[in-house]
């Protein structure tokens, strides 16, 4: 007898168990994203940003709870035998390979925002984010598309400065704006 059907003819051992169940995968990940969110929301100095009996704790405290809610239900539902659903998509081709190009793109347009955003400040590195994100989707359009992407990038900047309360970096424009 081999290894493998002793193992099967007792129970099977936790690795035969777990076969075919990679979305608990996907569960531990929400599970650990819930904990983090939870965590920074219970950390969070609630000084700066207090406008009322409300404070900038609550949505993240909700979205940790309900990350870890889902997280729990999926889990459930795995282990009693649900599967998810093979994408279906009509306009999917689920044989065609995955375009690392714009992956990529996308990977340098981020950190390229996250270094520059110290620097030069939102409303700056905001519109190439949005700009950058438009090209490697697939945008060539280099007059509208730039505009498109300050406006929103400038819009996005008051609103959450000047309205909302919530302080961005305004860089050399701070002044300005």
């Amino acid at each position: 007898m081999t290894e493998t059907t002793a193992d099967a003819g007792e129970g099977g051992g936790l690795r035969d168990r777990l076969r075919g169940k990679s979305e608990l995968g996907l569960c531990a990940l929400l599970a650990v994203l819930g904990i983090l969110v939870l965590t920074d929301a219970l950390t969070m100095d609630d000084n700066f940003a207090q406008r009322g009996p409300v404070g900038p704790a609550a949505v993240p405290t909700v979205v940790g709870i309900a990350l870890l809610v889902v997280a729990a239900l999926l889990a459930v539902d795995v282990l009693r035998g649900g599967k998810g659903e093979a994408e279906g998509g009509e306009d999917v081709d689920l044989d065609a390979p995955a375009e690392w190009r714009t992956v990529l793109l996308l990977a340098g347009v981020f950190i390229a925002n996250a270094v520059l955003i110290g620097i030069v400040g939102f409303p700056v590195s905001g519109a190439l984010l949005f700009w950058g994100a438009a090209y490697a989707l697939g945008s060539r359009n280099f007059t509208r598309d730039p505009l498109i992407a300050a406006v929103l990038s400038v819009v996005t900047y008051v609103v959450f400065n000047n309205l909302l309360g919530v302080p961005l970096p305004g860089g050399p424009l701070m002044g300005v704006l």
